[in-house]
């Protein structure tokens, strides 16, 4: 049986970033907020590293190239445009989740301070809808060539929230396909989990409806989109990007699928687009009347997941 209180009106906004610009993508997200608050969402998901964008430089541009006074300058530029969080950079966007009542999982290339304040992190950022930060999960494996821009993160951030009915987990792109933090999730009772691609198809479409059907949640894949003409006049060494990107280095690919594994929306594909959808927590029940990976269908006497949460860095006060 299914009831008003167990219905939920969830957004994936499929968005490219102003490339390589903060501030402008900033206003992009807020605009996408106010749309999806229109349709009646009460959570919003962005795709990975949105803010302010994915660097695709590096696999069309010999990003491993040592002294490259170009990856320098690529570099130097994606560090002043990153999201600095004690500084207030995404304050716009939590004065908006509060003004609209949204939760929002947003995708940012963050500079911490707890780090020195000159590394980059892929993070999710989770915010309420009081306005406040609640979980910053920075990205456990930056993935092949983004290991020249990006640093390992850590486990302070596999953590769930509730949202009404349900409880919402959320991890960056390929670590969406890593066993055991998924297993963290699911044991912090997820049911509703938000994926975030920098924007690709031939990631979602598959892994959408597996995600689904082997955690029995809601999975939300929220990706980003990126087309050569948004690199802007005011990114470095635009006329040599220009050159060497694909014309759509990201295509997008956003989808919802329901714990059974069927589509709630199928991936979209080429298009800027605010998805929203209402998904039902009966659903989830349903489905786990015969899995529950980390209920009845679990055996922590014979295997068990061990997960340090602390927050590394490198000075600790004694």
């Amino acid at each position: 049986m299914s009831t008003q209180t167990d219905s939920l009106r969830v957004a994936a906004a499929q968005i490219a970033p102003v490339w390589l610009d903060r501030t402008r993508t900033v206003a992009k997200v807020i605009a996408a907020l106010e749309a999806a608050a229109e349709d009646g969402a009460r959570l919003v998901a962005f795709g990975e590293a949105l803010v302010p964008g994915y660097p695709f430089w590096l696999a069309n541009t010999d990003g491993a190239r040592f002294e490259s006074p170009f990856q320098k300058a690529m570099h130097a530029h994606y560090l002043r445009e990153a999201v600095q969080i004690e500084a207030g950079h995404l304050q716009p966007v939590c004065d908006t989740a509060r003004r609209l009542g949204l939760d929002v999982v947003l995708g940012v290339i963050e500079r911490p301070q707890d780090r020195g304040g000159h590394s980059l992190y892929a993070s999710l950022v989770c915010i309420a809808t009081t306005g406040e930060i609640t979980n910053v999960h920075r990205k456990l494996v930056p993935t092949h060539e983004e290991r020249l821009a990006w640093s390992p993160g850590d486990g302070h951030g596999l953590r769930t929230q509730r949202l009404g009915p349900f409880t919402v987990g959320a991890l960056n792109c390929w670590e969406n396909w890593m066993p055991l933090p998924r297993a963290v999730l699911y044991a912090e009772g997820e049911d509703l989990h938000v994926a975030l691609w920098p924007g690709g198809e031939h990631n979602t479409r598959e892994l959408t409806r597996f995600l689904a059907r082997e955690g029995r949640s809601y999975v939300i894949s929220a990706s980003g989109l990126m087309r050569r003409d948004d690199i802007g006049p005011d990114v470095p060494h635009r006329e040599r990007l220009l050159a060497a990107l694909p014309e759509m280095p990201a295509n997008g690919g956003s989808a919802i699928a329901a714990p059974d594994g069927t589509w709630v929306v199928e991936p979209v594909v080429g298009d800027e687009r605010v998805l929203v959808a209402t998904i039902d927590h009966a659903e989830v029940r349903r489905e786990r009347q015969n899995f529950d990976p980390a209920g009845h269908y679990s055996r922590p006497d014979v295997a068990r997941l061990v997960i340090n949460r602390e927050r590394q860095r490198t000075v600790l006060e004694g």
